[in-house]
């Protein structure tokens, strides 16, 4: 029971991540953010996103492609005698958390150039929308 906790936990925040992103929920210092106006914003997050986000998940997919195929090869047991028997699942959710945060992040990068470029950006539903933008 107590290993389950750790794969739960571990699920929950690495299946999430893209959700948590579409949202605008995750950490950032805001000490400059909040006080952009909505083109500043645009290009804070797809500067951000093309510089640190999209980067990290190429190399998160690169690095743990055989980390976790090496896994699900050998169907890696329990960490502890008498676990759970599921560590190569538990590994599986690296390389989807990577993809997930990629898919938003690309999203988050169209949506930013869509706002510099002043074109209707309502089209995702979470995180800042461009109010000021042209409809």
């Amino acid at each position: 029971m107590q290993e389950s906790v750790i794969y739960v936990h571990a699920t929950l925040f690495m299946l999430t991540i893209g959700y948590t992103f579409l949202h605008d929920g995750h950490v950032r210092v805001d000490v400059l953010y909040a006080g952009f106006g909505t083109r500043g914003r645009a290009l804070v997050d797809l500067l951000g996103t093309l510089i640190a986000v999209i980067p990290f998940c190429v190399l998160v997919l690169w690095f743990s492609w055989g980390f976790v195929g090496a896994s699900w090869k050998m169907r890696e047991g329990p960490m502890f005698v008498g676990g759970l028997p599921f560590v190569y699942l538990l590994k599986t959710t690296i390389p989807l958390f990577a993809g997930l945060l990629l898919l938003q992040g690309v999203a988050v990068a169209i949506k930013s150039a869509m706002v510099l470029a002043g074109v209707e950006t309502r089209v995702f539903e979470g995180g800042h929308s461009a109010e000021g933008a042209a409809t």
